[in-house]
């Protein structure tokens, strides 16, 4: 299920941020499936009834109306498009609009890549359109296993007459939303498996697995995940939740994995969420059953090294990592310094805990002579941390002297995890410490700024309107182009 955000105009943006002025604000999701009559794309949209103008009907009472186009494109040919309008729930009173309502739609496309262009406008407010385009995938090769997308649920029931958000006999309504707050308890979601008995033979068994891993490093959260066996057929849907009570703050990964009897990987899917959950923490006791005796770590004895070695983890930690060492880095023992940090590396490398220390070691070496400065090591760096999480990046663009704009550089990997092509921009806006931030990523899970051509020009081009994301070209600047090609 991928998901975008639109202000008004369609800028996206990474995360949930509050409506401002008369701004139309909504959410769009979106997952593929398969079916007897061909691949699919289904998307759910969720419009925050505040950001709406509303108009008095006869009877009274006020509606906002949103007016809606989509359109698939290959080759700047549309292949499918709708075009509709999105009516409020009617309410009696303007002031109590703090909801939102939503609307899904299914599109039925052929296997391949289509440039999804989205338009929104309110009708009751004239606004400048601009088109939001993304690009996406369906891929669904014939008799091949596979896993379709997965749909995040917020509620269902049994299908009585079947409508828009029937599937396989259940009414689904749809969970626009990956981020879950600390009142959500419930990680509840839609999936389904196709072709298996293809792989493993049809009316045989296989392993269905379902779990969530970090983000930051895929190690599987502890509890978070659910194993059976399954019964090889052409179709098999399944609806499926986990308790998420004591998932902690952080980006992670659903997971969905197909196994056959030897335990290979015949198909899978993953879906990227967010949690926010202070509550949950790992405590000094969660540590009691790690033993130091007779491994590497008992010989570092020094605690002021230890404390630099543990706190130089910080890139590569989990969200429930970061949250130990935030709240006792400073103030714990030797002995509890011992038992986290080799526990953080057995969690990592059971067989082996040292050997991915020590290589990990050397990483932080490298990221210190490269991005070190006078005030900060380099593991405490932007670059330093994006260099210590992913690897060394496939190109690196350095752009120093440019006339417009503070001096930058952008990253690109040709691979990132389950992503491709993905980007960094790092600039140093004071010009002086050769530390540079982190001032936009199209990765998930980052700091994602559409506005980051503006920030970047900001030593001489100066805007009050929060929605301006572009730049007048300016000679010798060079930023979009090697943000859209920096090889």
């Amino acid at each position: 299920m991928k998901k975008f955000l639109f202000i008004i105009s369609l800028n996206l943006m990474m995360g949930m941020t509050s409506v401002t002025g008369g701004n139309l604000w909504a959410y769009l999701s979106y997952a593929t499936f398969n079916s007897p009559d061909g691949p699919y794309i289904e998307t759910y949209l969720s419009v925050d009834a505040k950001s709406v103008i509303y108009e008095r009907l006869p009877d009274g009472s006020f509606q906002g109306t949103v007016f809606i186009l989509m359109t698939f494109k290959q080759n700047n040919e549309i292949k499918a498009f709708k075009k509709y309008e999105l009516k409020s729930p009617k309410v009696a009173d303007t002031t109590r609009r703090d909801f939102h309502f939503i609307d899904q739609q299914r599109f039925l496309l052929p296997n391949g890549s289509y440039e999804f262009e989205v338009q929104l406008s309110d009708q009751n407010k004239k606004a400048e359109i601009t088109p939001y385009t993304q690009t996406v995938s369906i891929n669904y090769p014939k008799e091949k296993p596979a896993v379709s997308g997965i749909e995040l649920v917020k509620s269902y029931q049994r299908t009585e007459t079947p409508g828009e958000i029937s599937k396989s006999g259940f009414d689904l309504v749809p969970n626009v939303y990956n981020f879950f707050p600390q009142a959500d308890s419930r990680l509840l979601f839609y999936f389904e498996l196709y072709n298996i008995g293809n792989q493993v033979g049809e009316g045989e068994k296989y392993l269905l697995t379902y779990f969530v891993e970090t983000l930051e490093n895929g190690q599987r959260v502890k509890n978070l995940a659910k194993i059976k066996k399954e019964t090889a057929k052409e179709i098999t849907a399944v609806l499926a939740d986990l308790n998420i009570v004591n998932l902690p703050t952080g980006n992670y990964n659903l997971v969905v994995e197909a196994r056959d009897q030897q335990n290979q990987v015949i198909a899978s899917k993953k879906l990227f969420f967010q949690r926010s959950n202070p509550y949950a923490r790992l405590t000094i006791d969660d540590l009691a059953t790690v033993n130091p005796a007779n491994s590497f770590v008992e010989k570092l004895t020094n605690i002021d090294t230890l404390r630099e070695y543990v706190s130089s983890t910080y890139p590569i930690s989990s969200a429930l990592e970061k949250n130990f060492l935030k709240g006792n880095l400073r103030t714990a023992d030797l002995a509890v310094l011992q038992q986290y940090f080799l526990g953080f590396w057995q969690r990592r490398n059971a067989e082996d805990p040292q050997k991915s220390w020590e290589a990990y070691k050397y990483l932080v070496e490298v990221a210190q002579h490269n991005f070190g400065t006078p005030v900060k090591k380099g593991y405490q760096t932007d670059r330093g941390r994006v260099f210590l999480q992913y690897g060394a990046p496939n190109v690196r663009a350095e752009r120093y002297n440019e006339p417009s704009n503070y001096p930058y550089e952008i990253w690109q990997y040709y691979s990132l995890g389950n992503q491709s092509n993905r980007k960094f921009v790092f600039y140093s806006p004071d010009m002086v410490t050769s530390d540079f931030f982190l001032l936009h990523s199209d990765a998930i899970g980052e700091f994602n700024n559409p506005r980051w051509q503006v920030d970047l020009r900001s030593r001489v081009y100066q805007t009050i309107d929060i929605t301006d994301t572009q730049v007048i070209n300016s000679w010798g600047d060079m930023q979009e182009d090697y943000w859209t090609l920096p090889n």
